[in-house]
């Protein structure tokens, strides 16, 4: 797929700007603080429905504005589209000028891989830096993801409020476990699948960058895998029991999906703790060759590759 063009309005420092992309590749050059990342962070959050560097949405928006607006039209390889995003109070967005319920519903829609100076964080940084950046990836591939991992989020939600309670009914908790089993269960796998398929493509990229092999992305979870999903259910439900008492006491759920992680190994080693800047670098561009490889075989098109100061 390719983005045909891309039309700004008192988006960041755009006044009002057109640009035309070519279907091939395309560069975009200039000094420093004249926008170049800012044109990125709009295909970027035409593709996920949020910046990947702005906390808040207000920062989208030109000095002395209200709102602004961002249309992207796109060709992938059996039909075209077009995202736009208003910016105002809140977020808005249209998919081929039908204004969307949820930002879910625009998801996968431009499939993109963006390879960004602060990536090399996500394997220095904490668990929730590559948790957010695996549950993106996924939504990409599976736009169902989302609503698995809102209706997830919500009820651990829910119980953590339920938790901080002084009079506590096991029974309402043993409730909403049974329902947080499943959940967790289908998102583990979902993970566990992505990670498992691009192992397949990860170390022989790494291999052909740095000419070192052994490779590989381990996934880190509380859950126990087996080939009968019910089993999985049934085992993690009873190990949710084991960790109720602990979790009444800390008022808090210590267990589950949003405590997820997964870690780059080099023969066995956790290149964080092991790795030089160039080896966590290059780890993290086969990381995101990966992805593109992932893409191509998923949809049996291209994605379009986002490089920021590369």
């Amino acid at each position: 797929m390719y983005i045909k063009n891309i039309l700004l309005e008192n988006f960041r420092n755009y006044e009002k700007e057109q640009i035309d992309l070519n279907k091939n590749i395309n560069i975009i050059y200039g000094n420093n603080a004249q926008g170049k990342t800012n044109i990125i962070e709009s295909i970027f959050l035409c593709a996920y429905g949020k910046s990947f560097r702005a906390k808040k949405d207000r920062e989208l928006i030109k000095f002395e504005q209200d709102s602004a607006r961002v249309e992207i039209k796109y060709k992938k390889i059996d039909r075209e589209g077009s995202i736009k995003a208003e910016i105002k109070d809140k977020k808005t967005f249209y998919l081929n000028g039908i204004k969307q319920n949820k930002i879910s519903d625009i998801i996968g829609k431009i499939n993109i891989v963006i390879f960004t100076p602060d990536d090399i964080e996500i394997i220095k940084d904490g668990p929730q830096r590559r948790r957010r950046f695996l549950d993106m990836m996924i939504s990409s591939l599976r736009p169902n993801y989302i609503h698995l991992l809102n209706n997830y989020n919500n009820i651990i939600h829910q119980k953590n409020e339920y938790l901080k309670l002084n009079n506590i009914n096991r029974d309402y908790l043993s409730i909403l476990n049974d329902e947080i089993a499943k959940l967790s269960v289908e998102i583990y796998l979902l993970r566990r699948k992505f990670l498992s398929d691009i192992n397949v493509f990860i170390g022989k990229i790494y291999y052909e960058i740095m000419g070192m092999s052994g490779l590989k992305i381990r996934y880190i979870s509380n859950i126990d895998y087996f080939e009968d999903k019910k089993e999985m259910v049934d085992k993690y439900r009873e190990k949710l029991e084991k960790y109720l008492e602990k979790e009444i006491l800390y008022k808090i759920s210590l267990i589950g999906p949003h405590r997820d992680d997964f870690i780059f190994v080099l023969n066995d080693k956790n290149i964080a703790l092991y790795g030089s800047q160039g080896q966590l670098r290059s780890v993290i561009l086969a990381l995101k060759l990966s992805e593109i490889e992932l893409f191509k075989k998923s949809s049996n098109d291209d994605p379009i590759l986002l490089l920021d100061d590369i």
